[in-house]
């Protein structure tokens, strides 16, 4: 079992890499930076262990769930709250406090919130478990492997607020058969907190025969970690190709530039009343939507979920594959919150800023295909956003 000692240097080069790994959802890098930030300017300079799941030590999984752009501006005060105010009221209900917690997903903000409650828990959490539940970010809990374990309960739930005071914590302790159910209910109740939220579920213990084991994506945080430290520490950004060639090497899931140094020309997104950013980007070869002859939209939920092409009858990329931005230009990749997107398109003017945006597409991780029920709750989003056609994976 390899064991990591992750620093804040660390955190940063994971932020970086689940920035492009997390197909344009998790969070903003622009506020995982910002949190990040904060946290070096309060002098911590300790390591949070990761590592593999022993299944022996109580586990729950671990984010912030909602807008992203609701949560614009985040703070590492906000993430800190939200965090303790969500895990006391997890260990009331259950009766346990968790020895270690694992990140919902892949995100520049998921990745690195259960890593931040461990630097912050005093020693209550010991350690992060080295993976997350789909190898990309994702709009709704039914979209995990952890939704598709025959073993693994998603509740009790537990989703507070960011409040500081004691009488103004606001929470929930939620209890359903399915994930669908407790996304369902939660969705409600982050709307109800001011679009974002504390959410800690799937309890892993002694009761289920400590379930997580065999129901999480194994590695991936390191995998975000590697990538990251390869941007961070490149003199110059890096070509789409080789950044392509990397995620394939770390990740072994199949990966293929789909369009290379085009430009952000249009940006649609407005919040549901579930908390979700939905939303079209779309791409073009030249930096005038006049002088285009190629052009790309991407539909999102949060996550980017299906890609068109002008030029094409058939999708560019459908969900669960993942839609991945990275820019020649910063050497970044980031993600669909407003604060991202404003580097790479000026809302003032509806223009371009002249940064240069790839779209790399990652296969989905075959775990997470594989898992029942993720397939056709991938088909169901797309649905919802007008396509029907077939898949890229039975289901």
């Amino acid at each position: 079992m390899t064991v990591c000692q992750y620093s804040l240097a660390d955190f940063q080069y994971i932020a970086a890499g689940a920035a492009i790994l997390a197909s344009g959802g998790g969070g903003s890098y622009q506020d995982a930076v910002s949190v990040l930030n904060e946290l070096a300017s309060t002098g911590w300079s300790g390591s949070v262990q990761v590592r593999d799941y022993d299944g022996v030590t109580n586990c729950c999984v671990l984010a912030l769930m909602g807008s992203p752009d609701a949560a614009d501006s985040l703070t590492l005060t906000d993430i800190e709250y939200a965090i303790t105010n969500t895990l006391n009221l997890f260990q009331a209900t259950t009766g346990a406090a968790p020895g270690c917690v694992i990140p919902v997903e892949i995100g520049p903000i998921n990745s690195i919130v259960p890593l931040i409650a461990a630097a912050l828990s005093s020693n209550a959490i010991q350690w992060v478990v080295n993976g997350d539940g789909a190898g990309r970010a994702v709009p709704e809990l039914p979209q995990t492997t952890y939704s598709g374990s025959a073993v693994l309960a998603a509740s009790p739930c537990a989703l507070a607020n960011d409040a500081q005071a004691s009488v103004a914590i606001q929470s929930a302790a939620l209890s359903a058969s399915t994930a669908a159910q407790v996304e369902t209910l939660a969705g409600g109740i982050v709307s109800a907190f001011g679009s974002f939220s504390g959410i800690a579920l799937w309890p892993s213990d002694a009761s289920n025969g400590y379930a997580l084991t065999g129901s999480y994506i194994a590695g991936t945080l390191g995998q975000a970690w590697a990538l990251g430290q390869y941007l961070l520490l490149a003199a110059t950004p890096a070509s789409t190709a080789d950044v392509a060639a990397q995620i394939n090497a770390l990740t072994g899931r199949g990966t293929t530039p789909v369009i290379t140094n085009f430009y952000i020309t249009a940006v649609t997104q407005s919040t549901t009343s579930a908390s979700l950013d939905a939303g079209v980007i779309r791409l073009d070869n030249t930096l005038d939507q006049a002088d285009s002859t190629e052009t790309h939209y991407i539909y999102n939920l949060n996550e980017n979920l299906i890609m068109y092409s002008s030029l094409s009858s058939a999708p560019d990329i459908i969900a669960p594959d993942s839609i991945c931005y990275y820019s020649e230009s910063t050497g970044l990749g980031f993600s669909n919150a407003t604060d991202d997107l404003a580097v790479y398109f000026d809302a003032s003017s509806g223009k371009s800023t002249g940064n240069r945006v790839s779209i790399i597409k990652v296969d989905a991780a075959t775990q997470l295909c594989k898992a029942n029920g993720v397939v056709a709750s991938f088909a169901g989003l797309l649905r919802k956003i007008g396509y029907a056609g077939s898949m890229p994976y039975p289901g």
